[in-house]
């Protein structure tokens, strides 16, 4: 998602105004600290597990086993094959009437060794069962007697009950790839943008680097890999994001779509206290393998902390507010009260209540929030200042759970201008006015004066499917379990003696008020030069894809190609980002989708003496070109994350590399994700549709390229977002989406004997009905939803 336009162009030994930072510490020392993080982590997660009763083996298992050894023992047996005896020897003597005790304190012992046995024992088989990925790389629908076997056994040593956390100490360290390997797929994913001269000039380039510096660099990632939990994330996120000195806004966010306050808060707020009793079950991929869990843990009470170098996270074990802008105001409002969590009803009663105070915002309090779009070091600088002003008004917004806007514009889909209006929606979204969100906070939930509702996310803390997760467990949650009143009110009684919600008051100075100003210049220039564009394709979605025995994802990566050569007139490097989460505390990976034989397919397309199975049998093997490279890089053999931590060491080592140079130099004009819908088992997709969150977007990845995002919705619709930047004269979201739209079509046409599909629309709805566009059936305070039960 908005990592590309990070990763573009990275320099770890710049700052943002071009001058030398070395990078003091010697990468021995930075391995050594890198371990000691994930060890730290792993022994904080450990405690966590056992202070809230989920240790991976339940205690009821321990007390059934020193249960056994007491009931052998007391038959004359011994399990322990001595051992027990020996034990009773090293305890103290505490006289003859202690003699039973000291044998109920050795069974206990020896119970408990051979309970942490059997635990080890287990995480260790099936950290080698989960090394195993020959199942990624059978054909869709396909299953080899090996695969089943394997299947079989890690349904046996997950235990009866997982939990989200379960698999975590059993996950397999993201390996790292041949190097060779690497340079070789580097240098045929740029084969088909680069003329020979160029090409030939790179190789000479990688080999040089494979024969002078490649091993070396290669062995200190060895032995990162041994050491840390992974060798290439915690560098990811500290050189790709927290050391990056641009603005939030755009370039670091991203968005989704959905409608409500009340009940919206009381969703996230019980998706919390799952996610902290670990009762959400973790993500398997294709119902097989588990996928880490790590990236869950800093959701919530999270705040991105600007610093000088580097930013850091700060994450707190529990918040018990949050905190909401409306009309240049700040509130804190606590969301427990002493009997629990706070209902829907009475956190609507604490949104009316913000949205009728009359008070004015204080001066330059309007546009406070501008301050967090601005480059990393200038707010830095002014936050130092700002705590010391007014140090309780900034811990109540960078200390809550997360980030509320209370906007008081109306957005979302409208009959009379569905195109203009769900643009708009987007970049209110992304951007919004550039002072009405806290981009800092791990997200802020934006709600809309006509009940529309949306989340702008701060990208480091966590990837696209961790937040798309909650998004969908809250929609659903608000809609279908919760609902409404016949009145329009969240469901329950308000609680007149709740204390008002808290204004905050900020006293700020001269100075913090003209960085403010400056802040909001920058933030609307920024805000103002993007263009976003949304649109549904309703032509055909994944059931006509299934039908063609094709990829979806691959089937719309080649598509995108022809659209952008045809809005460009040439190719160009397309980052694709899948995730690497089958390693733990892996993140993210590149697919460089722009591969030569999906170059084969557009020229193909373009060239008129082509013949429809020709050009069908390219695209096919285009489809399984992309295949093959999407598998690669979600098993921890793809290109760039490799490149990056050997570029990393390198500057560690002040070991200048020229191919390592131009590899980080590259420009990404296409980034492309797709949006995961991940929990179909919250509600019937087929009968509601229209309840499929829309997914959502993020700025290009280059000044003169595009972002392209899009999502599977249901078997019969795939939305689109797209963004680019108005300043530019080489793009245009409108001009690429309807290339996109006629390349879907094209495409299609190949499988259909020539003729393109015809839309299977249902029809603009009316705004109450509920569009995804704008999502679920609203009013101003709140809505009714269908009644259909859902099982959570």
């Amino acid at each position: 998602m908005a990592e590309a336009h990070q990763a573009v162009g990275f320099r770890p030994s710049m700052t943002s105004d071009g001058a030398e930072v070395e990078l003091s510490a010697p990468v021995l020392q930075e391995i050594y600290l890198s371990g000691l993080r994930s060890w730290k982590r792993h022994l904080s997660r450990f405690w966590n597990d056992f202070l809230t009763g989920v240790f991976p083996a339940s205690p009821l298992s321990w007390l059934f086993l020193f249960s056994a050894i007491q009931l052998a023992w007391f038959l004359q047996l011994d399990p322990s094959l001595g051992l027990m005896e020996k034990i009773k020897e090293l305890l103290p003597d505490w006289g003859g009437q202690h003699h039973r005790l000291r044998g109920i304190l050795a069974a206990a012992l020896f119970a408990s060794c051979l309970w942490g046995a059997l635990i080890f024992t287990l995480h260790v088989a099936l950290r080698l069962l989960l090394s195993y990925h020959g199942w990624l790389l059978e054909p869709h629908g396909a299953m080899s007697s090996p695969t089943k076997t394997w299947l079989a056994l890690v349904r046996i040593f997950s235990g009866r009950k997982t939990m989200l956390f379960s698999y975590q100490r059993s996950l397999p360290r993201q390996p790292v790839p041949s190097v060779q390997d690497t340079v070789r797929k580097y240098l045929e994913s740029v084969r088909p943008i680069l003329s020979d001269e160029d090409f030939d000039w790179t190789s000479v380039l990688a080999q040089e680097f494979l024969r002078l510096q490649a091993s070396l660099l290669q062995w200190y990632l060895q032995l990162k890999s041994w050491w840390a939990s992974n060798y290439v994330s915690d560098w990811w996120e500290e050189f790709v994001y927290l050391r990056s000195r641009h603005s939030l806004m755009v370039n670091s966010n991203y968005y989704m779509m959905a409608a409500r306050a009340g009940n919206a808060v009381h969703a996230l707020l019980l998706y919390r206290h799952r996610l902290n009793r670990q009762e959400i079950l973790p993500t398997l991929l294709m119902g097989m393998r588990p996928l880490c869990s790590a990236q869950y843990e800093k959701i919530f009470n999270t705040t991105r902390i600007p610093g000088i170098p580097k930013d850091h996270i700060r994450h707190l074990r529990d918040s018990r507010h949050v905190a909401v802008f409306h009309r240049g105001r700040f509130f804190r409002v606590g969301t427990h009260s002493q009997s629990g969590l706070l209902s829907p009803r009475a956190l609507e009663q604490q949104f009316q209540r913000i949205l009728d105070d009359p008070s004015p915002a204080c001066p330059q309090e309007e546009h406070l929030a501008a301050l967090t779009a601005a480059p990393r070091d200038v707010w830095a600088q002014v936050r130092s200042s700002l705590k010391i002003q007014a140090e309780d008004a900034l811990e109540a917004v960078e200390g809550a759970a997360f980030f509320v806007s209370l906007d008081s514009e109306p957005a979302g889909l409208t009959r009379e201008d569905p195109a203009a209006s769900l643009d708009a929606y987007a970049r209110a979204l992304l951007a919004g006015r550039g002072h009405d969100r806290w981009f800092d906070k791990s997200f802020t939930l934006i709600v809309f004066s006509n009940g529309k509702l949306g989340l702008s996310v701060e990208h480091s803390w966590a990837d696209c499917p961790i937040s798309g997760h909650m998004w969908e467990f809250t929609l659903a949650t608000e809609c279908f379990q919760l609902g409404y009143s016949a009145d329009g009110h969240c469901k329950g009684h308000p609680e007149p003696s709740l204390p008002q919600p808290q204004r905050l008051h900020w006293d700020l100075p001269e100075k913090i008020r003209l960085s403010i100003s400056l802040a909001l210049r920058g933030a609307k220039t920024l805000s103002g030069n993007i263009d976003c564009h949304v649109f549904p394709f309703s032509h055909f979605g994944k059931s006509f894809i299934k039908r063609c025995h094709l990829s979806s994802d691959s089937f719309i990566q080649v598509a995108l190609q022809l659209a952008h050569f045809r809005d460009r007139g040439e190719f160009c490097l397309t980052y694709e980002s899948t995730m690497t989460r089958l390693f733990l505390e892996g993140r993210t990976e590149t697919v460089r989708s722009c591969t030569r034989e999906a170059c084969n397919f557009v020229r193909a397309m373009e060239d008129k003496e082509k013949t429809e199975p020709q050009r069908r049998a390219l695209f096919r093997l285009a489809v399984e070109k992309h295949q093959a490279l999407l598998k690669a890089a979600m098993s921890g053999q793809g290109v760039d994350r490799h490149l990056f931590a050997l570029y990393i060491v390198s500057q560690f080592l002040h070991l200048r590399s020229p191919f390592l140079d131009q590899v980080h130099s590259e420009q990404w004009p296409l980034a492309t994700s797709q949006i995961p819908v991940q929990q179909i088992h919250l509600f019937d997709v087929h009968n509601y549709p229209d309840y499929v969150s829309s997914g959502g977007g993020f700025g290009p990845a280059d000044d003169h390229g595009y972002g392209v995002s899009y999502i599977f919705m249901g078997d019969d619709t795939i939305t689109f977002h797209i963004s680019s930047k108005k300043s530019s004269t080489k793009t245009d979201s409108h001009r690429l989406g309807q290339h996109i739209e006629d390349a879907l079509l094209d495409v299609a046409s190949l499988f259909q004997d020539g003729q393109r599909p015809k839309p299977r629309c249902r029809g603009l709805q009316e705004e109450d009905s509920g569009h995804r566009g704008g999502s679920l059936p609203c009013h101003r305070r709140g809505s009714r939803a269908p009644t259909k039960s859902t099982n959570f």
